[in-house]
């Protein structure tokens, strides 16, 4: 029950409204104390925390709204329930001006009382889960954001602007090369924002044709164009009152940049093919690795629209001009694919870890996983080696990919240990470092046969 573990503190002169609340709030599960007068209220505050307070406004002494008043001093987040009489009904809404959260009348109708508690119950659960999940991920931000760590100084001054910004409604351009890691710190803006319970909808502006973009982005109404056989709403609808993420918005035509500033500028737009207004008020994050003010001396790219999508600019550096993030980088992946491969996997060998260090990862942030995810499945044993770093080639004159899939790589090795052991399925497990019920597995999703 969400009332579950909630104190609550009944304040009433007259004991009769105390002694009939407080059983019937005990049944709704929650636990209740009570108190005379105000005094007494602050007495009670002093020994307990409370999470709800239902207060009577008229008390001999100190009234409801002065004890409202100390109460919000001392404990700001604190739900406060005015108890009211039908003729003071006014000074409850003024009491609701100052912080109260609900009222409630005299004579009680319990069913009312009821939901007005797990109203409020069920506010204060959404508000610690709130409260609970921004301290996640601001405490994630101190060492990286799904993969995106903060070792070096110049993450570190990313995470400290993601936290500055999150709390405004400001346009934000990424800029970075491509797997740098944009939409992870977009998505780091969205969740640490009062829009973290919104939805967040990213769209790749890149790979999309104009007139699919401008669908995409607006939607359209049932036979706006031919194959449009019902209505469909487009991302700028869907992101609500949430975060909408437009990655390589470098790549989006001068004519479609003019109608996204209406929009920005406006909060509506049309369907395609409809007449209907629609509101909207999504917070815009965007994101290029092109040199979007060299575009624009091309006229490639609309300079009032660039301003308006570049009120604040974040720029995430490449992978090898902070190659300290690198051992903790691979950690965290070689953590993540262990867990999903099965495998018991501790750590990288000296010589492994030098050879990452010693890559310039043109790639950046997604070359190293993919990098460390052939790795673990070519792993052996419960190091990595830099036998295991296949997918890199650290040579002198250039560094480049391994050019087979990883699919490829982990069905050579099955076969490979399936006619070491002639196809003995246990031995050849042990080998490859998973359990028979994962490489049995494997092979049936493969095809792969005994030899």
């Amino acid at each position: 029950m969400t009332a579950s573990g909630l104190w609550t503190l009944v304040v009433d002169d007259e004991e009769a409204i105390r002694e009939s609340l407080a059983p019937w709030l005990a049944k709704d599960g929650f636990r209740v104390a009570t108190a005379g007068s105000g005094p007494e209220a602050l007495g009670c505050m002093a020994q307990r925390h409370f999470d709800i307070y239902l207060v009577d406004v008229k008390m001999p002494g100190m009234n409801g709204i002065e004890l409202l008043t100390r109460i919000k001093e001392e404990q700001p987040e604190a739900i406060i329930i005015i108890i009211t009489a039908h003729g003071t009904i006014q000074t409850a809404v003024d009491a609701m001006k100052r912080g109260a959260s609900d009222y409630i009348c005299k004579p009680f109708d319990p069913e009312e009382l009821s939901l007005i508690m797990d109203r409020v119950a069920a506010t204060k659960a959404l508000r610690d889960e709130n409260t609970a999940l921004r301290e996640q991920l601001l405490e994630r931000l101190d060492s990286g954001f799904e993969g995106v760590v903060a070792q070096s100084k110049a993450m570190q001054k990313v995470f400290a602007t993601v936290e500055d910004v999150a709390s405004t409604m400001a346009p934000v351009l990424i800029s970075g090369e491509t797997g740098v890691g944009k939409e992870l710190v977009a998505r780091a803006i969205h969740m640490t924002s009062d829009r973290a319970y919104g939805p967040f909808i990213a769209l790749n502006c890149g790979a999309q044709s104009e007139a699919l973009l401008e669908s995409e982005l607006f939607g359209h109404e049932k036979g706006a164009f031919t194959g449009a056989v019902q209505a469909r709403r487009g991302r700028l609808e869907m992101a609500g009152d949430g975060t909408l993420f437009l990655d390589e918005v470098g790549d989006i035509s001068p004519k479609m940049q003019v109608s996204l500033l209406r929009v920005l500028e406006e909060k509506q737009f049309h369907r395609l093919g409809g007449s209907r207004v629609v509101d909207t008020d999504f917070r815009l994050v965007c994101a290029s690795h092109r040199d979007l003010p060299r575009l624009i001396k091309e006229n490639r790219f609309r300079e009032d629209f660039y301003y308006r999508i570049n009120v604040i600019c974040i720029d995430i550096p490449p992978l090898r001009d902070r190659l300290e993030d690198v051992p903790p980088l691979a950690d965290y992946f070689l953590e993540r694919y262990a867990r999903e491969t099965g495998k018991r996997i501790v750590g990288l060998t000296q010589r492994a870890l030098g050879v990452l260090m010693s890559y310039q990862w043109p790639g950046n942030v997604r070359e190293l996983r993919n990098v460390m995810e052939r790795a673990v499945v070519l792993a052996r044993g419960q190091m990595i080696g830099a036998d295991e770093l296949t997918a890199i080639n650290t040579g002198p004159n250039e560094c480049q990919l391994g050019t087979l899939t990883l699919q490829e790589m982990e069905i050579s090795h099955i076969r490979a240990a399936l006619e070491a052991f002639s196809g003995n399925i246990s031995r050849a497990a042990q080998q490859l470092g998973i359990d028979r019920g994962t490489l049995t597995r494997k092979m049936k999703r493969y095809q792969i046969q005994r030899p």
